[in-house]
């Protein structure tokens, strides 16, 4: 017995660390302006997105996961560190110093340009927990440097703790350098991507401890132009036979297919090197679809508004002997949930900051019944669009698939139940997303004590949160009643 006991921990101290007490990988791969519906699994029908289908099927689904804002840099700074971007401070997109947002009736607070370097991000905390941490792709939450896009050499990836990140725009025709012909590619040839081939470099590197990975593609984002003749000739006919710009639309179904692909490829590496069951995989989009790609239909809205196609995104997890295969949670889950879940993962405590978001641990453990209802929270004080407001549409429909005007807004969601709350007419809406998932029937006036609870709640919370609103410029007051 103590001949046992001896060589038992002989052996454990001489195992290398992530043997004796391994860790999970993790992979975290974030799409650009992706619709809620746009996957095959999610019920779209327009592209093929076999890799995501599986993924799905191995994993759970979410369909009622939102991020956490409706634009790109908001979203991404509140992911990357656990935080509303109402108590950040970042609630748009990153602009240079000198760039103002547009007055109208009210005026919103001055634009952020970069995410504080106080701010303790994702990459920063799995950095203390041990783990070799990468990050390619979009980065966004940073003032351009040299060109659109470009990251900053002060507050980009490496300076937000990430060891390994590589810049590169893929083959998306941000790269403005490819000079691809018709025929380049044919049947099932997809263009080489960058960020994907670093991304695999990186996670097929020797290591002896637990990597994270950040794949953040620029995939669907506009421009959207596929080189590809073969994927724009296989969706022509689909697009043309159903909603809106047909040649847009064919476009966007090469686009879908072509990002699915890439993610594909990420997966079979995982598997060539043996690290499927020991690595946790996390997909999903930093806002709703684009309105003049995207069928977001029957949700309201589109990228841009804190109607439901805004905001809800698809969400697959994949971890093997954690998550059960094709399992659906429909529990409401946010972006900013991520880091809360990823540090326990990484047996990493965070209680000493201040997040907004909590673990989905209990979610992917089939422990739906046991997850507290709660608030869920969003916040828009700007107009958009920036440039040409006058001719964008005026009210916002169910597959419109034209740019309409955002007014300064803020939401709550509790349970089914969800408020609007609009500073330029102090107008607040309220649905039932059980019944009514195309927020259609606004129950404000049916229902004024569930209004005033709800509204009564989403102004503490901002205030909690120190949020910034737009000003009356008559009075120089925030805009909160």
């Amino acid at each position: 017995m103590l001949r046992s006991l001896f060589v038992f921990m002989f052996l454990c101290l001489c195992l290398p660390a992530n043997y004796a007490a391994e860790k999970t990988n993790i992979v975290f791969i974030l799409a650009d302006d992706l619709g809620w519906k746009d996957l095959a699994c999610y019920g779209g029908t327009l592209a093929d997105t076999p890799h995501l289908d599986q993924l799905a099927s191995e994993g759970m689904k979410f369909t009622n996961a939102y991020s956490p804002a409706p634009i790109c840099s908001a979203s991404r700074a509140a992911i990357l560190t656990g935080k509303t971007p109402a108590r950040l401070h970042f609630e748009f997109v990153t602009k240079p110093a000198g760039v103002d947002p547009p007055f109208r009736q009210l005026l919103p607070p001055p634009y952020t340009r970069e995410l504080p370097l106080n701010e303790v991000t994702l990459g920063e905390m799995l950095q203390q927990s041990d783990y070799a941490t990468g990050f390619f792709g979009k980065w966004h939450v940073s003032e351009h440097y040299k060109g659109y896009l470009g990251w900053s050499p002060t507050h980009g990836p490496k300076q937000q703790g990430f060891q390994t990140a590589v810049e590169a725009f893929g083959s998306h025709p941000y790269a403005k350098k490819f000079d691809w012909k018709s025929g380049d590619f044919q049947k099932d040839e997809f263009p080489p991507d960058a960020v994907t081939e670093n991304a695999i470099q990186f996670l097929k590197q020797e290591r002896d401890k637990p990597f994270f990975l950040y794949l953040s593609y620029f995939h669907v984002h506009t421009p959207v132009r596929s080189p590809t003749d073969w994927l724009v000739e296989k969706y022509g006919d689909k697009a043309a036979a159903g909603l809106g710009d047909a040649k847009r639309r064919t476009h966007y179904g090469a686009f879908i297919e072509t990002l699915d692909h890439y993610v594909g490829q990420v997966l079979a590496a995982l598997d060539e090197s043996g690290l499927r069951d020991s690595t946790l995989i996390v997909f999903t989009s930093d806002n709703g679809g684009h309105p003049e790609y995207a069928t977001n239909g029957p949700l309201r809205g589109s990228k841009w508004n804190l109607y439901e196609a805004g905001i809800r995104v698809p969400f697959l997890v994949r971890w093997p002997k954690h998550v059960q295969a094709g399992s659906v949670c429909t529990k409401p889950v946010s972006g900013i949930d991520l880091f809360p879940t990823f540090c326990e993962v990484a047996d990493r405590n965070c209680s000493q900051l201040a997040l907004d978001g909590k673990s989905l641990l209990p979610l992917l453990e089939g422990k739906s019944t046991s997850w507290p209802t709660r608030a869920l929270t969003w916040h828009f004080p700007y107009y958009h669009p920036e440039k040409g407001y006058k001719k964008a549409k005026e009210t916002i429909g169910v597959n419109d698939f034209a740019v309409s005007k955002t007014r300064p807004v803020s939401a709550i969601r509790v349970g089914d139940w969800k408020l609007l709350k609009f500073y330029e007419s102090g107008n607040r809406e309220l649905y039932n997303l059980g019944s009514d998932p195309g927020e259609q029937n606004d129950l404000s006036d049916r229902q004024p004590e569930r209004t005033a609870q709800l509204s009564t709640q989403l102004k503490q919370m901002l205030q909690d949160m120190d949020a910034r609103y737009p000003t009356d410029t008559f009075t120089d007051q925030p805009k909160t009643d």
